[in-house]
C-alpha cells in the first residue's frame, strides 16, 4: 500500500479541519501517517486509522537555529517513514516541510498553504523582506513535475504565481462540514438578537473589532447581544488573554463561553454569525453558521468572501471599519426577513459547495490523480 505523510502544526488542527482530506486519500487507497506536534488529541488520529509521528517545533519562531532544526526533524521523519507522497498543509510547514521532502527525496510532493496568515496579513519591514522568499520556494523552487498545490480558495493561488485553472492546482472548499453536525434550524426568539463568533481567540480573527462593534450598534439601540465561543491560544503571540476576554464579558451584552463542541446548539440559540477576521484560507467559523442556516457578517477579506457575498448570503464590510460592521449587525437585527434569507442562501450556498462529502469526493478523485503519476 503506498504512504501519504502529512505534516501540520498541531494534532488538535489537523483533527479540526485536514481529516476530510486523511480520510480521502485512505479512500483513494493510502496508508496515512501525520507528523505533528501532539498535545491531546493524537489518540483520536489514530482511532481514524492515522499513525501518529511526533513533531515537536516551535511555532512561529524565526530564530536560524530552531528553523534549521526543524527542517533537520522533518527530513529524519521523510527518510525513515519512506512515503510515496508527502503533503505538507499551513504556510510555515509547506516551507520547512517542503524544502526536507526535497532534501529527503521525496518522490511527491504536495503543498497546501492555507490561510498565508500573518505574513500576508501585516507589512512591516520583516514582512516585506521574508513575503518574496516565501512566493519564491513555494511558487518556484518546490515546483516541479511531481508538485501539486491545494488551495482552499481560488485568489491565493496568484499570491505564488500559479493560476488557480492550472493542471497542477487544486481548489477543495476547505475543509468541509458534515451537516449533521450543524442542521439547519429555524432562529431562536427575538430580540435580543444574538450575534456569534466561534473560533481561536486571536488579534487577527477580530475579536477586539466585534466586541466594539457589538458596543456601537447597542449605542445606537439595536437589540444585539455579542457571544463569544472560544479560547486563548498561549502558543500564539497574537492570542488574547483569558483575562481580557473576561473583561469584555463583564460588559452588558458580551459573553465568553470558552470553548466548545455542541455547534449544532450554538448556531440553534444564536441568530447571525459574524467573522472580522484580516485574512483567511476559507473559514470554518463561517461555514458552520452557513450550514445551520445562518446569515453572515464578515470582512471583505479573502477566504471570508469565498464562502457569502455581500447582499445574498450576509453582509460584507472593510477590514477595520467597525462602524460599517455596527452598521450591519443593526440591520439585521431590525429585520427578520433579511435574516431568513440571507440565511437560506448560506445554506444552499454551503449545500452547493461547501460539506464534508464534497470535500472528501474531490481530495478522493486527487489523490487517486497520484496514484497514477508513479
Amino acid at each position: 500500500m503506498p504512504k501519504l505523510l502529512f505534516f501540520h502544526s498541531e494534532d488538535w488542527a489537523f483533527l479540526r479541519h485536514f481529516m476530510p482530506m486523511a480520510r480521502a486519500a485512505q479512500a483513494a487507497g493510502f496508508e496515512v501517517a501525520v507528523a505533528v506536534r501532539v498535545r491531546n488529541d493524537a489518540h483520536r488520529l489514530e482511532a481514524a486509522g492515522c499513525r501518529v509521528v511526533p513533531l515537536e517545533a516551535e511555532r512561529g519562531s524565526l530564530r536560524p537555529l530552531e528553523i534549521m532544526g526543524s527542517v533537520a526533524r522533518m527530513v529524519r521523519i521523510v527518510k525513515a517513514e519512506r512515503p510515496d507522497v508527502v503533503q505538507c498543509i499551513a504556510l510555515r510547514t509547506v516551507v520547512l516541510g517542503g524544502l526536507a521532502a526535497r532534501l529527503a527525496g521525496a518522490p511527491r510532493l504536495v503543498l497546501t498553504p492555507t490561510g498565508l496568515g500573518h505574513l500576508w496579513i501585516e507589512n512591516g519591514p520583516l514582512e516585506r523582506i521574508v513575503r518574496p522568499l516565501v512566493r519564491f520556494l513555494i511558487g518556484r523552487a518546490l515546483r516541479g513535475p511531481r508538485t501539486r498545490y491545494v488551495f482552499e480558495n481560488s485568489e491565493d493561488p496568484g499570491e505564488f504565481g500559479l493560476d488557480p485553472a492550472s493542471a497542477d492546482v487544486t481548489i477543495v472548499g476547505g475543509s468541509g462540514v458534515d451537516p449533521a453536525l450543524v442542521p439547519l434550524s429555524p432562529e431562536p426568539p427575538a430580540p435580543p438578537v444574538k450575534v456569534a463568533v466561534v473560533g481561536r481567540m486571536l488579534i487577527p480573527k477580530g475579536i477586539a473589532e466585534t466586541v466594539e462593534a457589538v458596543r456601537r450598534a447597542r449605542a445606537q439601540g439595536a437589540p444585539v447581544e455579542l457571544n463569544l465561543y472560544g479560547e486563548p491560544d498561549p502558543s500564539n503571540r497574537r492570542s488574547f488573554s483569558a483575562d481580557q476576554l473576561r473583561r469584555w464579558a463583564a460588559e452588558p451584552g458580551i459573553a465568553w463561553h470558552g470553548p466548545t463542541d455542541d455547534l449544532a446548539r450554538v448556531w440553534r440559540e444564536n441568530h447571525v454569525a459574524i467573522l472580522l477576521s484580516y485574512r483567511e484560507g476559507l473559514p470554518k467559523a463561517l461555514l458552520e453558521p452557513a450550514a445551520g442556516g445562518r446569515p453572515i457578517v464578515a470582512t471583505d477579506v479573502t477566504g471570508s468572501r469565498e464562502v457569502a457575498r455581500d447582499g445574498i448570503e450576509g453582509l460584507l464590510v472593510p477590514r477595520g471599519d467597525v462602524d460599517a460592521a455596527a452598521r450591519a449587525l443593526a440591520r439585521l437585527a431590525g429585520d427578520a426577513a433579511l435574516r431568513a434569507r440571507m440565511g437560506a442562501a448560506a445554506h444552499a450556498r454551503f449545500m452547493e459547495r461547501f460539506t464534508e462529502a464534497a470535500v472528501i469526493r474531490t481530495m478522493t478523485a486527487f489523490y487517486a490523480g497520484l496514484r497514477r503519476m508513479g
